[in-house]
């Protein structure tokens, strides 16, 4: 219904996208967005917390569980933040706090919203881009993400059953499949990087030798905090040679 009352707020000729971009009415979802995922974010640790017994986890292995997330969440996190960054000059804050809050993907949000301003004739960022053009764009946005998730919705149930009919067959399999999905997944991202230039495939071989690197030390050592870091530590040493290696060529 806000998405309603935004397109017919937008004046069709102005260019003063700011004033419907930091619109109250955009803030207050934005705000809602983030109230959702604190409440989510404390369900889900009661749950785990509850859970843990049942499994023989003790709460020691839960706790470190948590920081390891939390660690393992800053390079993700810092991403995520540069996608903001990059929207922020075409979207504003409320429009760009929504979005990133429920799906993050800079590629995703963009293409919705370049494609609903192409439908109208206009151009991101350009003296094209109106008032109704950004409702559009934000509406063709939010319409993109909410797919997604209502996919999830429907699919999770599906895909639930199945696993459980096949845990029930054959228990070594389905602990397999999960581990070779994240391995396939994230295989594919970093094999996606290194194919673009020189630069990506030098700092996806020093981000891996990062890794194992500091998982090396941690087995060697017993330091198992080193191992919760290790991603966190990986991240910044390739940001860093990106960065070194961007400036001295």
């Amino acid at each position: 219904m806000h998405y309603t009352s935004l397109v017919r707020a937008a004046d069709p000729a102005s260019t003063d996208i700011w004033a419907l971009a930091n619109s109250p009415i955009l803030w207050l979802c934005a705000l809602g967005v983030f109230a959702v995922i604190f409440v989510q974010t404390i369900l889900y640790v009661r749950a785990a917390r509850q859970a843990a017994p049942g499994i023989e986890m003790p709460m020691r292995e839960v706790k470190e569980s948590f920081r390891a997330g939390a660690v393992a969440s800053i390079g993700p996190s810092l991403a995520v933040v540069i996608v903001a960054i990059s929207l922020l000059a075409l979207f504003g804050t409320p429009a760009v706090l929504v979005r990133i809050g429920l799906i993050g993907s800079a590629a995703t949000e963009t293409a919705s919203a370049g494609i609903a301003a192409t439908s109208m004739g206009a151009e991101l960022g350009t003296a094209s881009y109106t008032q109704q053009v950004f409702a559009v764009a934000f509406l063709a946005m939010s319409l993109s993400g909410g797919m997604w998730m209502l996919s999830t919705l429907i699919m999770t149930p599906l895909l639930k059953r199945g696993s459980a009919s096949l845990a029930k067959r054959n228990p070594a399999v389905m602990a397999l499949i999960p581990t070779a999905a994240l391995i396939g997944a994230f295989s594919m991202l970093a094999v996606a990087e290194t194919a673009k230039t020189p630069t990506h495939l030098l700092v996806v071989l020093i981000s891996a030798a990062t890794m194992g690197l500091c998982l090396f030390v941690s087995h060697m050592l017993k330091a198992r905090w080193l191992k919760e870091w290790a991603l966190g530590i990986a991240i910044i040493v390739a940001l860093v040679c990106a960065f070194l290696i961007h400036t001295a060529s």
